[in-house]
Parts: C-alpha cells; structure tokens; sequence
C-alpha cells in the first residue's frame, strides 16, 4: 500500500480565492471607492461564504469577484421601486394609492432639499404652527371653521374618540362596524381610543330612535360611519344625518362622521357615481368629518378632519396628536394639491387618480388598439395577444359596487403557465402587474399613462 492511499482526497473549495485576492479584482476595487470597502468587503465574504454553503465546482476568481459585484447591486436596489399598474384597481392600497401630481411633486422636492418655515412664523419670528399651511385651503374648500392633518384616516378617527370620549360610550349603527384592509377593525380602533363602543340598531336597519336610546344611555359622541368598502342592500334602514345632527345637538353631544375616502368635489360631472362631499356632510350638520388624502383627493398619504373651531381645538391639544403629525413633505404636498380644487374645470388634468377614474373606456380601447401590434411583439412565443373590453374598479374602499368599463389585453400563455407568464413580466424593470381573470392575464390600460416605459419595460422579456 502507497504512503498517500489514506490521504482524504483535496475538497475543490481549497481552489477559493481569500477575500484579500477577490477585492483585487474587478470590478470591486471601483465599488469600494464608490461605495466604501467595508459593504464591498461584506459582499465578497457574502458570496464566498455562500459558495462554501452549496459545495460544488469554484468558478474562476473573476467570476466570484462578479458575483459579489452583483450581489451588492442587489443590496443597493431600493426596495420601494416603481411599477406599472395595470391591474384595473386606480386606487390600489398594496401599489400606495394615488399618483401624486407633478405640482406635489416639486413642491416636496423643494421642501425636501432644504429648510422650510413648518413650524416658523417669519412674519413674527416666533414659533409656529405647522397645520397652518393647510387649514386656510381645508376652510375654504369644505366651509369648516378649521382643520388639522394627521398621518392617515384611521389616526384621525382614534383622535377624534379619544379627544371626546375617552373612558365614555360612543354609539355607532352595527351596520356601520367595518372591518378595512389588514384586519383593522372599527371597534378596536374605539377600544385603543379608551372608548366604549355602544351598538344601536341591527345590521341592516337602524332606527332615530335606537340613537334616542344611546342618549339616554349615557352616549358621549354620535358617530357615523361610512360604510366605504362594502354596501348593505334589501330591507334596509339608516338614519339621515341631518336628524342625527339635530338630536345630538339637542342633548348637546357631538356628532361625527368618518367619510372614509372623502372627496371635495361632485364626481358626477366626470359622469361617476355620486359620492357625498366633505362640504355637503359639514354642510349636513357633522360638527367634525374626517376623510383620507390618497384616496378620491388624490394626495398623499393622510388623515384630514374638518369642522367646528372648538373641537379642532382640543385635537390640537391632545398629546396623542404629535405622534400622528404629518412631515414637511405631506404637507408640501397637500399644501400643492389643494388650491387645484379650486377650479373644477381642471382636476382631471392635473390630478392623476381623477384622470384615471374619468377616462373613458373609447380612449382606453384606442390606445390598446394602437399598441397592439408592438405588445404581440414583444410577447411572440410566450403569449397570444388580444384587446379585450373589461371592467375596472375605485379601490382603496371607494365606492365598491361601482364598476368601471375600460378595455385591456387578454394574455393567455402558448407555453408555460398563466403563473409563470405573471411571474415573468414582474420580473420586468419596472415590473408590470396585471390580473387573472378567465383562464387569461389582464393587463388594464385604464391607468397606463406612459406607453413607451411600458412597451420598453415588455421588451426585456427573455425569449422562452
């Protein structure tokens, strides 16, 4: 027997390079001086500590060294990326809801380049109050006495219940008890705000005097919900507001409404179903409402609540109000979005969820029309290609039972999967989201505003 039959046979990871080696190599060396040697380094014991893992053949050291240069481009990618939303949802929660538009837009890069007066009076030079960049629009707008902005509609909600009746009873239709998005249900908001709930009525009809009752049984706020991303129908019975305006005053209660989306204009004059405005709930006798700013409004993210002058007051005063405030950029935002509300004629050319949401269904089939030929292109050999007629939806609790006709591209896969078709063009940069519907992927052009990234984006597919 030899001297070396018992020597184990050498593992071919002895091949690897040392991390010393791999960072001489390019391109690392350029990373390092671009984005600091201490994450370059990180990436190459990253991608070596991963070959170990899986065994194997070792690629040639430039290789690895390639490797690790891509596994840090993985880590610089931001996570938050754009995508094109063609799902047929406008106002979708899980893509961030309304478009911004581009007057918000360069009024938050302005804010967010440098200082701004958010809480600064430069006319006294004294301290200042930040929500009143945005009470004087929010006034004039609704005919509220005044206003305030949170960071979204369900903070605005859990202020008002606890500013008014903490530790006391609120009395709510059951009709109106909604479960949103994420399992956020209405009573546990009540319960978080330190107040009782105290159902009136039955699910589908609720009666003045099952309010008369709550009164009597020590309510401390009358409080209306808007049933905003479901609908009760049949033999049904709700209380006008104006009447639960009117008995809540009697007893000297207020009353308050949580109008959910919330929109400061009529959208039955881009031919949509009527929504009650914030003006005509105010006008109604709600002493505050409180609505969202992504939603119908079309802003950013935010919770606004309109109304009384006094009540606005203790809100303010609250201490759970600086840890709902909004930044500098919301209300650089808002402060740009609002003042378009006041000529109507325009909205739908400068608010993008608006303009999604009155684009007729004629202009949608022309443009899928017209880019028909070049999507059968670019999916030759993956999928058949035809323009559909669908239907598109609000979103984000919006009028739920309204549909929507828009028009689309049918995508039914020649080889493969309907799940590996969509897996594919979310793979795109940026990804493109459609639907299944019918055995086919839907792509909803409703809210396809930038034809040429979207044909760009379908011509990184990878031929099967």
């Amino acid at each position: 027997m030899s001297a070396t039959a018992n020597v184990p046979p050498k593992s071919p990871l002895a091949a690897l390079p040392s991390v010393e080696r791999l960072l001489r190599l390019e391109p690392l060396p350029e990373l390092a001086e671009r984005h600091g040697h201490a994450l370059v380094l990180e990436a190459a014991r990253a991608e070596l500590q991963a070959l170990r893992e899986a065994g194997g053949e070792v690629p040639a050291p430039e290789a690895l060294a390639h490797g690790a240069a891509a596994r840090l481009a993985g880590w610089l990618r931001p996570s938050l990326r754009r995508v094109i939303n063609l799902t047929g949802t406008v106002l979708h929660t899980n893509l961030g809801r309304a478009p911004l538009p581009e007057a918000a837009i360069e009024a938050m890069a302005a804010a967010a380049r440098g200082n701004v007066n958010l809480e600064y009076d430069v006319a006294s030079g004294r301290r200042g109050d930040r929500d009143s960049h945005l009470d004087a629009w929010l006034c004039r707008l609704t005919g509220a006495e005044a206003a305030i902005v949170v960071n979204n509609n369900a903070a605005a909600v859990l202020l008002i219940l606890n500013t008014l009746a903490n530790r006391r009873k609120v009395a709510v239709s059951r009709g109106e008890l909604i479960e949103i998005g994420g399992a956020f249900r209405m009573p546990d908001v009540m319960a978080r705000a330190g107040c009782r709930l105290l159902e009136v009525g039955t699910t589908n009809r609720t009666h003045l005097k099952d309010f008369e009752q709550a009164t009597a049984d020590g309510a401390a706020l009358l409080m209306k919900v808007h049933t905003s991303n479901y609908v009760v129908q049949g033999f049904t019975a709700t209380v006008p507001e104006s009447e639960l305006a009117a008995l809540a005053h009697r007893h000297g209660l207020p009353f308050v409404i949580d109008l959910g989306s919330g929109t400061l204009v009529d959208l039955r004059r881009w031919g949509l179903p009527y929504e009650p405005t914030v003006a005509e709930t105010l006008a109604g006798g709600a002493d505050l409402v409180s609505f969202s700013g992504d939603k119908l409004l079309g802003g950013p993210q935010a919770g606004i609540v309109v109304g009384r002058r006094e009540l606005v007051a203790r809100l303010k005063r609250n201490p759970l109000k600086r840890a709902m405030r909004v930044d500098k950029l919301t209300i650089a935002a808002l402060g740009a979005i609002l003042p378009l509300y006041a000529d109507p004629g325009r909205l739908a050319e400068a608010v993008p969820t608006l303009r999604h949401l009155a684009r007729p269904q004629a202009e949608i089939r022309a443009l899928a029309e017209r880019l028909a030929p070049e999507v059968v292109q670019r999916l030759a050999g993956r999928a058949a290609v035809t323009v559909v007629p669908c239907v598109s939806e609000i979103g984000s609790g919006a009028l739920p039972t309204e549909a929507l006709a828009s028009a689309a591209f049918a995508l039914r896969p020649t080889g493969g999967s309907l799940n590996a078709l969509g897996r594919a063009l979310r793979g795109l940069e940026p990804p493109v989201l459609g639907r299944q519907h019918a055995g086919a992927l839907l792509l909803d052009l409703r809210c396809l505003d930038d034809e040429t990234q979207f044909l760009t984006a379908l011509g990184g597919l990878r031929r099967p």
